[in-house]
């Protein structure tokens, strides 16, 4: 899906391992022009290339977003839209994942599109990893100085209320178990 970068998607799932034969459960799940990062980092590169075809074929037949994870050539031999977290120049648009101050400066630096910020609450995805609270997620997303998209235990309730206390701060969430069923 070919995106105008003022309107990316407000609501995205973070693809991984741990989903496993959920993961298209998971999509099904998604709002209409929502986002997917796929990650799946631990698969070998033609298992990740399969899987990367099939999800961006399900992305295009359902309009969603398809952003592709530490990969530029796979993001671009997938048709993805961007590449998050990059490996290396390309032509495509980057997101940057932003769990820091030096991360956030760095997503402004490389002029990415959308910053992933997080985990603003505790995350099943990352145990042990500390939460940053509403306070320090707000200020890493202007530092950041692009569309932000809140991570961490996100769902639209947690959206709602962070929105409620920090206007404009945050553009959407993703997450991992937010899309799937209780």
């Amino acid at each position: 899906m070919t995106v105008n970068q003022s309107q990316w998607p407000a609501r995205w799932l973070m693809t991984d391992e741990r989903l496993d034969s959920r993961l298209w459960d998971a999509v099904e799940r998604l709002p209409p022009r929502a986002g997917i990062i796929f990650r799946h980092y631990s698969l070998n590169g033609e298992d990740r290339l399969e899987l990367g075809r099939e999800l961006a074929r399900s992305a295009a037949n359902g309009g969603l977003v398809l952003g592709v994870a530490g990969n530029t050539a796979l993001a671009e031999r997938l048709g993805a839209s961007f590449v998050h977290n990059p490996d290396g120049p390309g032509e495509l648009p980057c997101s940057m994942a932003v769990h820091d101050e030096a991360q956030a400066r760095a997503a402004r630096e490389a002029g990415a599109v959308l910053a992933f910020v997080g985990p603003i609450h505790p995350t099943r995805s990352h145990p042990g990893r500390p939460a940053l609270g509403e306070e320090r997620a707000v200020r890493l997303a202007r530092i950041a100085g692009c569309p932000a998209i809140a991570l961490g235990g996100m769902n639209e309730a947690r959206l709602a209320a962070l929105e409620s206390a920090h206007p404009g701060a945050f553009h959407g969430f993703a997450g991992i178990d937010c899309w799937l069923k209780s």
